[in-house]
């Protein structure tokens, strides 16, 4: 029989999933993966989870537990860096921990560093640690690699192209906002296990599409571009999400077919608060373009946001006839 090896979908789920569903089964492992997040994973992962966690790490403690009972590993590796020169959020780097001193009748985990700091070449090796749970033939391993990086190389691709995640999982064929006609067009900026997890964002992107909204976000923009921008810092960011962040952000000020912003964030988040004024700052400064700031926890009331983002639709629709569109 093959490994069961679980995936929480949480934390950088949305980022790295094609990545590390391909390399698990080529290896011959059977994945499985958590479900949507609910109120029964939040609160499940609320209970087992440290009160200084934010709300992200918490759902992430409940989607764990909801594989606990079926699979033989879970994987969850070490998040240290991911780009040379930069880092992590350090509760990435401690999640393993915390899982299992938290987290009772655990299967095996799977808690490889990942760490790029020096250099990204360090991937492959890091990856064959990975790959020595299910497989001990070298030749398979690279083998599962390399069509794990091509497989992640198609999906960073279609995203740029305009798709949402989850859309670029399942639907490789599809594109996404082709024709958007006359729909105003709103980034939503923030990391992707807030924006793209439909419980913790409230379904904001749902929302926004019923709202006769076109939704572009951070992961939209390609490399280069979030990269110019962010160089425009004076002192370079160290945090590899605020980076991307910062540079899509500002890259949507400067695009005048942009109508609005949103900026989500976690409360108890020290990097979103910075990167959300920073952000804040620049709309403000170059005045012409609606900005809706959102801070979620697990006491976020859904009216409120709702109101929040119908009076935020308000102010694009009024700043859309205002440049004629």
């Amino acid at each position: 029989m093959p490994i069961k090896i679980g995936i929480p979908r949480s934390l950088l789920f949305y980022k790295y999933y094609p990545l590390w569903k391909t390399f698990l089964e080529e290896l011959g492992a059977e994945v499985t993966i958590s479900g949507h997040t609910t109120k029964a994973i939040l609160q499940n992962g609320l209970k087992l989870s440290v009160d200084e966690a934010c709300l992200p790490v918490k759902v992430a403690f409940g989607h764990v537990a909801a594989l606990r009972d079926r699979v033989d590993y879970i994987f969850i590796p070490r998040l240290v860096s991911v780009s040379p020169r930069e880092y992590i959020c350090p509760k990435f780097l401690g999640f393993p921990d915390m899982v299992r001193q938290c987290v009772h009748g655990l299967p095996g985990v799977i808690d490889t560093n990942i760490n790029l700091y020096r250099r990204e070449k360090d991937m492959f090796r890091q990856y064959y640690k990975i790959g020595e749970f299910i497989s001990k033939n070298p030749l398979k391993i690279a083998a599962a690699y390399r069509r794990a990086m091509a497989e992640m190389s198609g999906f960073n691709q279609r995203v740029e192209e305009g798709m949402l995640p989850e859309e670029a999982f399942s639907a490789p064929e599809k594109t996404r906002g082709e024709n958007p006609g006359f729909r105003p067009t709103v980034a939503v900026v923030g990391h992707p296990y807030n924006i793209y997890d439909s419980f913790i964002s409230i379904n904001l992107i749902k929302r926004l599409g019923e709202s006769g909204i076109n939704v572009v976000t951070a992961d939209n923009v390609p490399e280069q571009v979030v990269n110019s921008y962010a160089a425009t810092l004076n002192k370079r960011l160290f945090w590899t999400l605020g980076r991307r962040m910062i540079g899509a952000a500002y890259h949507f000020i400067d695009n005048p077919s942009i109508m609005g912003i949103i900026h989500v964030a976690s409360f108890a988040c020290g990097p979103d608060s910075m990167t959300g004024d920073m952000i804040e700052r620049k709309v403000r400064h170059k005045g012409n373009i609606p900005f809706l700031n959102l801070v979620l926890d697990e006491h976020t009331g859904e009216a409120g946001i709702v109101t929040r983002i119908e009076a935020f639709l308000d102010m694009v629709n009024m700043h859309g006839t205002a440049v004629g569109i």
